[in-house]
C-alpha cells in the first residue's frame, strides 16, 4: 500500500453538510514502528493540524491563527473523520470559533480557535535565544522500539543527544530538538502545529526505562506571528521543551518554538494522562 503524504493527510474536503473530512491514515499512527500501526490512534498533532485548518478553510478565516486549544476526547479510527467547525463569533480583528471532530460514533476532540489580525505596536521578545546551530548536528531518527510512525514525517536533529531514560535524571527535566517535515516544504501553520507535538514526553529524559507510556488529554499551542514561507523557507524550527510536573498519574509539558534566526514563534503545553504501569 502506498504511504500516504503529509500534504494528503492535511487535505481537507468539503462534505457538503457544513463540515470538512480528513483520511486518517495509520501512517500516522502513534504506535511505534515495532508494533502494528492498528495498535496506536493517530497522531495527536496531525489532529490539531486539522482541527486549525477545519476552523479556517471551513469558516473563510483568513487572518493569523492565534491560540488553539485541543481536548482529546477518544482515539479516532484510521478511516475517514469529519471536522465540524462552527464560528463562536467573528470581527474584523479577532475571531472565535469552535471544532468537533472525529467519526460518527466517536467524538475524537473538541477545539478552540482564536484568529487574530496583527497591528503595529510594541515589541518585546524575552523567549528569544540563539540555539545550537543546525549545522552542528547530525540527523537522529528515534529507535523503532519506540519511535512511532508518525516520526517517518519528521526529521529530529536533537541538540546533545536524544537524553532518553534517565540522562536528565537529577538535572531539569528538558530537551532540545530542531525539526521539520521530511517533505523539506516552508514551515506554515499546519506543519507548525504538527511539530509542536513531533517528540516523547520530555520526562522520559529524567525517568528510567521502560517508557512510562501516556495519552494527551489537553493540547494548547499559542503562535506569537503570522507564519508565512518566509519565516522558515526549508521548513526548519528549533524546539525545547521541559516537564513541569509529573505526579498524581498526570503529566505537565511546556514547549518553545523557534524560527531559524531565533525569533520565538509558538508556545505549547501538554498534559498528559500516564497510563498505568504492567507488571
Amino acid at each position: 500500500m502506498t504511504q500516504q503524504t503529509l500534504a494528503d493527510a492535511l487535505t481537507l474536503t468539503d462534505d457538503g453538510a457544513g463540515g470538512l473530512t480528513a483520511r486518517l491514515s495509520g501512517d500516522f499512527s502513534n504506535a511505534p514502528l515495532s508494533a502494528p500501526p492498528e495498535k496506536g490512534a493517530p497522531f495527536g498533532g496531525l489532529m490539531a493540524a486539522l482541527a486549525a485548518g477545519a476552523a479556517r478553510q471551513g469558516l473563510g478565516i483568513e487572518t493569523p491563527l492565534k491560540t488553539l486549544t485541543v481536548q482529546y476526547l477518544a482515539a479516532a479510527r484510521f478511516e475517514d473523520a469529519n471536522f465540524v467547525p462552527t464560528l463562536t463569533r467573528g470581527g474584523r480583528n479577532v475571531a472565535y470559533a469552535s471544532v468537533l471532530g472525529g467519526q460518527p460514533d466517536r467524538p475524537a476532540l473538541q477545539a478552540l480557535a482564536t484568529f487574530g489580525r496583527e497591528v503595529d505596536g510594541p515589541v518585546l521578545t524575552p523567549l528569544a535565544v540563539t540555539p545550537r546551530p543546525l549545522t552542528d548536528l547530525d540527523p537522529s531518527p528515534l529507535d523503532p522500539r519506540f519511535g512511532p510512525w508518525f516520526t517517518r514525517y519528521i526529521e529530529h536533529r536533537f541538540v546533545a543527544g536524544p537524553k532518553l531514560f534517565g540522562h536528565n535524571a537529577g538535572a531539569a527535566p528538558e530537551l532540545g530538538c530542531w525539526m521539520r517535515t521530511t517533505d523539506g516544504a516552508p514551515l506554515d501553520e499546519a506543519r507548525l502545529l504538527f511539530l509542536l507535538d513531533g517528540v516523547y514526553p520530555t520526562y522520559w529524559t529524567a525517568l528510567p526505562a521502560p517508557p512510562v507510556v501516556s495519552a494527551s488529554v489537553d493540547l494548547r499551542a499559542d503562535l506569537l506571528e503570522a507564519i508565512t514561507p518566509e519565516t522558515s523557507p526549508e521548513g526548519w524550527a528549533y524546539f525545547h521543551f521541559t516537564s513541569r510536573d509529573v505526579g498524581g498519574g498526570w503529566a505537565v509539558e511546556d514547549g518553545v518554538a523557534q524560527a531559524p534566526d531565533g525569533q520565538p514563534i509558538a508556545l505549547v503545553r501538554q498534559r498528559r494522562k500516564l497510563m498505568p504501569s504492567r507488571s
